[in-house]
């Protein structure tokens, strides 16, 4: 008499976890589903967005409105000098937007000005550079800084947070390690004298150096999409779950 109670208890306690850990994996799954629609129409967006035809540059104006959501990778043409200031490079490993770049190497930011005096980093490219070579990324950039103006096509990016694990920037060496090119304008002076700094940076699409040397180039779309696979697994666990439970009860009721 006194089991027959304690093995109600035991029946409605496990029953009860059971029932919370099928709740927790079917709402993790649809959660997944729905990061699986978000994850599409962002693909979208940026598919659309890199295959526009390029519009202006938004003026300082128009800078505090912009927002990565709703600007990041638009492509723009415009007018600029490139300025004859200490440029930076940022390592890199590859990218996740270049088919055409791989290795080891860094990317050469340049500051240049606009017609209106204002400041834009530009991304000129990729230079291969296997031993962060300073004097390799200056003679792939020098040739660039001419004095005078010209028509530059890109995209708008807008700036990396370091991770925990990154390594901090080198001032001696101009080397970072994330796209940061505000805290490069800080350190290097690129907005000496008051003058505003985009808070955007441009990837260079064209032109391309006579030397090939930085690596502009197109961007494409390439962010991982596993979020159904990720669905399938969680509903595959709370259908195991609700599959052991009922072995479970068979087994009890055996008793």
């Amino acid at each position: 008499m006194i089991a027959l109670p304690a093995t109600r208890r035991s029946v409605a306690g496990f029953g009860v976890f059971t029932l919370l850990m099928v709740m927790l994996c079917v709402g993790l799954g649809l959660w997944q589903l729905q990061r699986r629609v978000e994850k599409h129409a962002l693909i979208a967006a940026l598919t659309e967005r890199l295959a526009a035809s390029p519009g202006p540059l938004p003026s300082p104006a128009q800078w505090s409105a912009l927002t990565p959501a709703n600007d990041e990778f638009r492509r723009v043409s415009f007018a600029a000098t490139y300025e004859r200031r200490p440029d930076a490079m940022v390592y890199s490993s590859g990218s996740a937007v270049r088919d055409d770049v791989s290795g080891p190497g860094t990317w050469a930011f340049l500051p240049a000005r606009l017609p209106d005096g204002a400041t834009v980093v530009v991304n000129a490219g990729f230079v291969p550079n296997t031993m962060q070579d300073r004097a390799q990324q200056d003679r792939a950039v020098t040739p660039l800084v001419t004095g005078g103006p010209v028509t530059l096509t890109g995209y708008l990016r807008f700036p990396e947070a370091a991770g925990a694990l990154t390594p901090p920037e080198s001032i001696a060496k101009r080397l970072w390690f994330t796209r940061d090119h505000q805290a490069m304008a800080r350190a290097l002076g690129w907005g000496e004298g008051g003058r505003p700094v985009a808070p955007f940076y441009i990837d260079l699409e064209a032109p391309v150096p006579a030397s090939g040397t930085p690596k502009p180039g197109q961007l494409q779309v390439h962010l991982k999409d596993d979020h159904l696979q990720y669905a399938i697994t969680w509903f595959a666990l709370a259908c195991a779950m609700m599959i052991a439970f009922g072995v479970w009860m068979r087994g009890q009721r055996r008793r």
